[in-house]
């Protein structure tokens, strides 16, 4: 017996030797790679709302414990975070505390690592804090993409009702399908080899929205685009394509032109005020109303052609070929979405003349 409980005591404490002894990096420190709308005022926990903020970092070893803090809004609201290891397929995980410490691999090659945490879900879930990643070494973040995009919109921009990998529409809290980082316009990006904003809410409209949300108008030059709160530094983000999608949320608004593509122009107005140099896409994406459908194409001509007209030859119309609605309440699904991404893509590799 007691030969036994020797045996187990010195593997334990050969196991412990033989384990990698993490250091905690802290999120202050410059190896970390921030992109999105993040408040910095706190640089321990930087603090972000939006669907698709993402974190890089590289690491050496077999794997890591990223930290993150989670707002749990209403108490009991987790958001969906979206991790990628290197060139593998993206994986998604839920928070379950105010604080998580999230285990990256383990059983990784002991060499150098990339990861990218993305969160997936959108800023009427709450907030969540970058901490810190304890690894054995963190090095130096990997080069930044050649191209910057910004992607404008509601909730099918913000990646909403799309992922039915856990379970069905209708089943579990209505973010539970939320997937920003595989959204049409993170794959585009990607695509495009660009860095992305996603700035978008589920409800928000141009000219109305619903559940107490600011219109776009109100809520663009903010952090927090859900409370249209904390201002928001251009300068430290200056995209080379922005995307516009707006409509679907405006409701009967939207069928009345005058006011809508008065609105809409006013948005380019502000944009062009912050982003001088950016191309601008007037996007239609086609959804289950096919009335509006055809509205709404009509208003991205019209809008281009007026912006043309009056000196800006920047701003150009696209709509997506057909309708996609394979999702939860007719929204895209994940494959939806790579659709879309293909034809925006091909469309933004044209005016941009990138390989």
């Amino acid at each position: 017996m007691f030969t036994f409980v020797a045996t187990n005591a010195l593997f334990a404490y050969a196991k412990a030797l033989a384990a990698p002894a993490y250091k905690l990096y802290t999120a202050n420190n410059r190896s970390f790679q921030y992109t999105g709308r993040i408040d910095f005022s706190d640089p321990m926990k930087p603090k972000f709302w939006s669907s698709g903020v993402y974190v890089r970092m590289r690491f050496k070893g077999k794997g890591a414990e990223v930290i993150v803090n989670d707002q749990m809004l209403y108490g009991n609201s987790h958001n969906y975070i979206d991790i990628t290891i290197d060139d593998q397929k993206p994986y998604r995980i839920q928070t379950t505390d105010i604080t998580d410490n999230i285990k990256i691999g383990g059983d990784l090659d002991n060499k150098p690592h990339t990861v990218t945490i993305c969160k997936d879900t959108e800023a009427g879930i709450g907030y969540l804090e970058f901490v810190g990643l304890k690894c054995e070494k963190l090095l130096d973040p990997p080069p930044r993409p050649k191209h910057k995009m910004e992607f404008i919109g509601t909730s099918i921009t913000a990646g909403a009702d799309m992922d039915r990998s856990l379970y069905p529409c209708n089943f579990g809290e209505w973010y539970g399908h939320h997937n920003a980082n595989l959204s049409y316009g993170a794959l585009t990006a990607k695509a495009l080899d660009a860095d992305f904003m996603i700035t978008a809410i589920s409800g928000i409209g141009l000219t109305n929205s619903c559940c107490s949300i600011p219109t776009m108008l109100k809520a663009f030059d903010k952090i927090n685009t859900r409370t249209d709160s904390l201002q928001w530094n251009f300068s430290t983000y200056q995209p080379d394509v922005v995307s516009i999608c707006l409509g679907e949320s405006d409701g009967a608004v939207a069928a009345d032109s005058a006011k809508f593509c008065g609105d809409y122009v006013n948005l380019i107005g502000v944009i062009r005020r912050y982003y001088p140099k950016a191309d601008i896409v007037c996007l239609s994406i086609p959804t289950s109303d096919v009335r509006m459908n055809g509205s709404f194409k009509r208003y991205m001509v019209g809008i281009s052609d007026y912006m043309n007209a009056h000196g800006d030859t920047k701003v150009y119309p696209f709509s997506i070929a057909k309708a996609y609605t394979s999702g939860c309440n007719d929204h895209p699904d994940m494959g939806d979405h790579a659709l879309i991404a293909n034809e925006l893509t091909e469309y933004i590799r044209k005016i941009k003349k990138w390989k």
